[in-house]
């Protein structure tokens, strides 16, 4: 029988913004069934690890903060490990998953940065000095 892990959260590209209200004090919508765990229990019984998000939760009052909730299986959290996201002793497996959520969040605000500042006019771009020395204590800079 699989079993449900704990809820997941990030702030959009791990901004330090606090919320007038956070989830452990908003109130509770009642929750929809879980979905179906046939997806996750066919890739555990073939060996294949596992990850899906279950919910996704806004903030009302502030739209960029939320919560996902993740569910994943065992077979996940072993590949995770043998790709370096460890643990320390007497932590749970969902830190792991969190390490790696958050790498995840990290690396599509960095994608979204990249881009941005690759569609800025060549004229607003930081301009970018070059030095290199040229010895007897010179120093060339262009």
């Amino acid at each position: 029988m699989a079993t449900r892990k704990p809820r997941k959260t990030a702030e959009a590209a791990e901004a330090a913004v606090v919320a007038p209200t956070t989830p452990a004090t908003r109130p509770r919508r009642p929750r929809a069934a879980r979905p179906d765990t046939a997806a996750k229990d066919a890739a555990t019984a073939r060996g294949e690890p596992y990850v899906a998000i279950l919910t996704i939760e806004l903030d009302p009052d502030n739209v960029g903060n939320g919560a996902f909730e993740l569910d994943w299986n065992d077979k996940f959290i072993t590949n995770l490990v043998r790709a370096g996201y460890q643990s320390r002793p007497n932590e749970a497996e969902d830190v792991i998953v969190d390490r790696w959520f958050q790498s995840v969040c990290r690396n599509v605000a960095m994608e979204n940065f990249e881009q941005w500042e690759v569609n800025q006019p060549t004229e607003i771009r930081p301009r970018v000095i070059d030095r290199r020395d040229a010895g007897d204590g010179r120093i060339e800079i262009s």
